[in-house]
């Protein structure tokens, strides 16, 4: 086994000679035999054990356990006590979730505490058949039929070439003892329930289930790296990023050899559920203005396209009573100065930046965001015109035109439509003496 596990670290590139790794220590058979083969193919171990106080004194048993084995080991352990249910109850998770992520956070600082290079932990082959068909009876896309991976960031998992029998026969031929946590033996949960029940009856099929599983897994995982380069490929002929907004075109997206992989893959990065993803693909030719939210997500059909952006942020109007720099809610900032017309002056053409005859302007000024039936005289046009029109015609998505700002003055006229136009009463002339400028920052 500790050749087969060697070979499965160096054809993985799971692990260097040269680094710290922490081995997830429970005392169960999978981490004791973990712990005992890295150090034995000469790697630099410390064990990190993890009391989480919910078995009694079964718990302090494992602890106990730990202890003794790496002092016979000469292997440094860190010990770490939570209160696991308490964390649970403050934050409204699962026993099973809080527990997970009270480990990994302590790993993770750890780590960085003792700049370690990995963290280890002891899933095996039997693990990873077990995740592929809880995926599979849960409903998953490709990727979950890949179940465990090697690797994920920094934490590794040298053990997923061995299955169960291959670990317990190694700690056997060894005389090593381990310890056996009672709840795994229940089946009151979905793993314990598929590795008592499910696992058991599909080896009356295929003794080798577990084998040909993580083989199928493994093509699935082959098969994704091909696949993941086609999707990015698509997205990017899909796709346009604008100033956090992404625009995807549905014409281009129907056009792709599997729209609905292509829209899960785009949207699924941005943490969207698939009952979401699957609602927005029943819809693509829906009218203009559909729309759906999740969490700070947006999304909005708007001619041809699905547009994606951050909920818009409520924006409070601001008063401006004089030059100065202000802070505005948005945590932007709006510049006012009055300069000289020079012979040499030139009109700055930046979206942020509006310059207007100061002589045509009274303070005090407002920005705000725009409102329904707002209208404007843009520079270079006679008649007045509503600005969603406006906007319209500049190809602006619904959700910018939400974010929409204005600069209004004393009277509530608009003279700058923020990042487009200024209006064309506040133009400058060959008359002006002073012009007001303004930077959107």
């Amino acid at each position: 086994m500790i050749h087969t596990v060697a070979t499965f670290i160096h054809t993985n590139k799971l692990l260097s000679k040269n680094g710290l790794h922490f081995v997830a220590l429970s005392g169960g058979a999978d981490s004791v035999a973990l712990l005992l083969v890295l150090a034995d193919l000469g790697y630099s171990v410390e064990a990190v054990h993890c009391n989480f106080h919910l078995r009694g004194e079964e718990s302090n048993r494992d602890e106990s356990f730990c202890r003794d084995l790496c002092k016979s080991a000469g292997i440094r352990l860190h010990v770490v006590h939570f209160d696991t249910q308490s964390f649970a109850k403050l934050h409204g998770i699962s026993i099973e979730m809080a527990a997970r992520d009270l480990r990994y956070s302590y790993f993770h600082q750890l780590k960085k505490d003792l700049d370690a290079e990995s963290i280890c932990v002891a899933h095996h082959k039997d693990d990873l058949a077990e995740t592929v068909l809880m995926n599979l009876v849960r409903g998953t896309g490709l990727l979950g039929l890949t179940g465990i991976r090697p690797k994920n960031g920094d934490v590794v998992r040298p053990f997923l070439c061995v299955g169960r029998k291959d670990i317990e026969d190694f700690l056997v031929l060894r005389g090593q003892k381990f310890v056996t946590d009672s709840t795994n033996l229940v089946d009151d949960v979905t793993r314990n329930n598929v590795r008592l029940n499910i696992i058991p009856l599909l080896k009356r099929i295929n003794p080798s289930v577990t084998d040909a599983v993580a083989s199928t897994a493994q093509h699935v995982a082959d098969a994704l790296k091909l696949l993941e380069e086609s999707t990015n490929e698509w997205i990017a002929k899909c796709t346009k990023n604008a100033g956090g907004t992404t625009e995807i075109n549905i014409k281009t997206l129907l056009g792709s050899p599997s729209p609905n992989h292509i829209l899960y893959s785009i949207l699924s990065r941005r943490g969207i559920p698939s009952q979401i993803i699957t609602e927005i693909s029943r819809h693509l030719h829906s009218q203009t203005g559909t729309m759906w939210s999740y969490k700070d997500t947006v999304i909005l059909l708007d001619r041809g396209n699905i547009v994606i952006s951050d909920k818009p942020e409520y924006f409070k109007k601001t008063i401006i009573p004089l030059t100065g720099k202000y802070l505005l809610s948005n945590g932007r900032h709006l510049s006012i100065d009055i300069i000289e017309k020079t012979k040499d002056f030139a009109i700055d053409k930046a979206p942020f930046v509006a310059q207007m005859d100061a002589e045509t302007v009274e303070f005090p000024l407002t920005i705000r965001e725009v409102e329904n039936g707002d209208r404007f005289t843009p520079y270079g046009m006679k008649g007045s015109k509503l600005v969603s029109d406006f906007l319209t015609d500049r190809k602006v998505s619904l959700i910018e035109k939400k974010k929409q700002l204005c600069l209004t003055d004393s009277n509530g006229r608009i003279i700058w439509l923020v990042g487009h136009r200024i209006g064309n009463s506040n133009k400058i002339s060959v008359h002006t003496i002073k012009i007001l400028r303004v930077r959107y920052l």
